[in-house]
């Protein structure tokens, strides 16, 4: 979508797919969705309708054509595993990861379930690439934490959570296998509260964990004000970022043409 972003823990958005349905709590007030429907029927834009679930494939090699080194956050307005996505559109999506290995990309889904299958299956390679790191939600005990079991299963090289917005005390978790934590609370009209113990529990337990923690925002309705510092500090810990080089102009067209986007 744009090879600049506003969101704290990445440097860059790209949507192969645009749209979404909502499926757990941490739904309820989706700033995507929010965004999109201001556009609804608006001729050429590109959320003309809504949001509606619609892949993108003119989108697809958007990383190849970037030859500054980037984080890329995959899908930032939808969810790359949603069961309307085909499978093969989600493999064509990790065949331009792994081509374009001179970016860090950011993948996170709600669908922890379909994604595991596909990262012992036909995203195996993906799976292995430090570069492209594999995150699920977790904003609640009932739907969060069982992604967590999921995203394990699957042992990709780089795994994150993204505990926004953080509805609830988590409690006790394990975060073997996990390698990056996002806390953040939900913004705008109607934002749930956070309570600070709740975010100071889960640094806790990546402290104890040795897992990189970010904390990315309070929230609120004015999330400008309440800023993102917490207990006087600003936490934008990372895991370690591969360091691959940029393909020349000539080598990134043909892999455009190798992986066929246009």
């Amino acid at each position: 979508m744009s090879d600049n972003s506003k969101i704290e823990w990445t440097d860059a958005t790209w949507n192969p797919v645009r749209g979404c349905t909502k499926i757990s709590a941490g739904c309820v007030h989706c700033y995507a969705e929010t965004f999109a429907e201001r556009f609804r029927g608006v001729p050429g834009h590109p959320f003309e309708f809504g949001f509606d679930l619609r892949l993108v494939p003119e989108k697809l090699g958007d990383p190849i054509r970037w030859s500054k080194p980037k984080k890329i956050f995959v899908n930032s307005m939808s969810d790359l595993f949603h069961d309307e996505v085909p499978d093969e559109f989600i493999e064509k999506v990790g065949r331009v990861m792994l081509a374009a290995d001179w970016h860090t990309y950011q993948v996170l889904t709600k669908r922890a379930d379909r994604m595991a299958a596909m990262l012992q299956g036909p995203l195996r390679a993906a799976a292995k690439a430090s570069h492209i790191w594999w995150g699920v939600s977790v904003e609640n005990r009932r739907h969060g934490l069982p992604r967590i079991a999921e995203l394990r299963s699957a042992r990709p090289a780089v795994a994150f959570l993204s505990v926004e917005p953080l509805l609830e005390d988590l409690g006790a978790f394990d975060l073997g296998g996990i390698h990056w934590v996002i806390v953040g609370g939900e913004s705008g009209p109607g934002a749930r509260p956070m309570s600070p113990e709740w975010v100071r529990s889960v640094r806790t337990q990546c402290r104890s964990q040795q897992v990189a923690f970010f904390f990315k925002q309070w929230g609120g309705v004015r999330k400008s004000t309440t800023g993102r510092e917490l207990d006087g500090r600003t936490y934008n810990e990372y895991p370690k970022t591969s360091q691959n080089g940029v393909a020349n102009l000539a080598e990134r067209t043909e892999l455009l043409e190798t992986i066929g986007c246009r």
